[in-house]
């Protein structure tokens, strides 16, 4: 596939990153000569310093011959025009735009990027995708990571396992057997730090990390096998009230009535203009870093503390302060990736990256076949995805006992006319089944050939 990414800023690199890793032919346009001269250094990319949205740039790039352009500049309008031309100039099939401004989303503008106006065919926003996360990650303490899948029938959960987890040095081979009711299966397992794909004779182990599917009506059984049984947070204190922070205490002042978030916003300005749009939400101004200002905002008491600025060293260190000073748990927003690895040996006890969140849903674009849904997982390490099987599919037919499968694949949920089946050996996956699966990178473009579409199909 060839590909054109406007923009070598952290999420351009990324997505640079995973697609020619996977042999895709990509070229890379940026403003900034220095980003483009570090992607050309470390990556199989081709870089171009220039505007990404003017014609002679992308012609230079080789949009006459792009199947796809990704536009992911600082800028919406950039982005914006970058497709726009992309399509009048040089017929680019797929179009995909970051877009932050809200005011572009709104709902009674929906009409604004079909292709009869502004022909972009898929649109992320960061601050909504990032924002619904976080929410998830609040409704289910003790969850590291979290994706819905399947019409939101599947969860799949990571979990790491407690010492007193009742399925710590139990071979997973037994935990169907001892809970037969309960259809969940461990897809994968971090294990001092190294991700692996989960086997029957494995055994979990304390500080393991477990990606766990299971039907979304047994996440809490699920957890509660892991140790898990914390209950909901209801005092949340959150630091930062920027477009994602405004949209989680909107969203919690709707969804959850009875819990009780306060704010912490630097800039006295936006403390002013958030504190009019939320209605119970209690509004502090000042530094995160102000312990005074924690004890203000009754951080001993608090539940949860989610810090959301843009300051990824105040996110991590307001949450480690947050805990010292009595909050029972944190969750904290990271963009640099070089911090994820570290963060949990600062006492941080789960993190998001707006990075992963945003290279995920570009990915379900980018692959090829029935791929309903992405997740990357560890830094790019995996991916869960959530694909349709075809008629022309390897997997239908057989069973999977008989199916040569990668080494990297373990199939997690099969979902089929609304109900949930756990996969077994002697299970045979039918025509337009949905295959919620854990994959690791190398093993992806497999992944997409068992998916894919034939010609024998038509």
């Amino acid at each position: 596939m060839r590909v054109i990414i406007c923009g070598a800023g952290q999420v351009g690199y990324g997505i640079a990153e995973r697609l020619a890793a996977e042999g895709n032919d990509v070229s890379v346009i940026d403003m900034s000569s220095d980003l483009i001269e570090i992607v050309g250094d470390t990556l199989d990319v081709r870089g171009f310093v220039g505007h990404g949205a003017h014609p002679d740039m992308l012609e230079k790039a080789g949009a006459d011959q792009a199947d796809m352009i990704i536009a992911v500049t600082l800028f919406d309008e950039v982005n914006i025009v970058a497709c726009e031309v992309a399509h009048a100039l040089f017929n680019v099939p797929t179009k995909i735009a970051r877009i932050r401004a809200q005011s572009y989303l709104q709902s009674h503008y929906q009409d604004l990027f079909s292709r009869e106006h502004m022909p972009i065919d898929v649109i992320i926003s960061p601050e909504l995708e990032v924002g619904e996360m976080v929410l998830r990650r609040i409704a289910l303490p003790g969850v590291t990571d979290v994706v819905r899948l399947c019409d939101d029938k599947v969860a799949v959960l990571a979990i790491e396992c407690l010492e007193d987890c009742p399925v710590v040095h139990t071979q997973l081979a037994q935990l169907t057997s001892m809970f037969p009711d309960l259809n969940a299966t461990v897809m994968a397992v971090v294990h001092d730090g190294k991700l692996a794909v989960a086997h029957s004779s494995d055994q979990l182990m304390p500080g393991d990390v477990a990606y766990v599917a299971t039907p979304s009506a047994q996440i809490a059984r699920t957890l509660a096998l892991f140790g898990h049984e914390e209950p909901e947070a209801t005092r949340i204190v959150i630091a930062g009230g920027g477009n994602i922070g405004l949209y989680v205490a909107q969203t919690i002042e709707e969804r959850q009535p009875r819990t009780k978030v306060k704010v912490i916003e630097s800039s006295l300005r936006r403390a002013n203009s958030i504190a009019d749009d939320l209605h119970r939400s209690l509004v502090l101004h000042g530094s995160a870093l102000d312990q005074k200002l924690l004890r203000e905002a009754e951080i001993e008491d608090a539940d949860l503390i989610v810090a959301l600025t843009n300051d990824d060293q105040v996110n991590m260190l307001a949450s480690v302060m947050a805990k010292r000073l009595g909050c029972k748990s944190n969750l904290v927003l990271i963009n640099n990736p070089d911090y994820l690895d570290i963060a949990k040996s600062l006492g941080i006890d789960a993190q998001i990256s707006p990075r992963s969140v945003t290279i995920s849903r570009v990915l379900q674009h980018v692959r090829r076949g029935r791929i309903r849904a992405v997740h990357s997982i560890e830094n790019g390490k995996a991916e869960i995805i959530e694909a349709e099987a075809l008629e022309t599919s390897p997997l239908v037919g057989a069973t999977l006992s008989e199916l040569d499968l990668p080494d990297g694949l373990r199939i997690g949920e099969i979902y089929r006319n609304g109900e949930l089946i756990k996969p077994q050996g002697s299970t045979r996956i039918k025509p337009r089944d949905r295959v919620v699966l854990f994959a690791t990178a190398e093993t992806v473009k497999q992944v997409e050939q068992m998916f894919r579409v034939s010609l024998e199909f038509f």
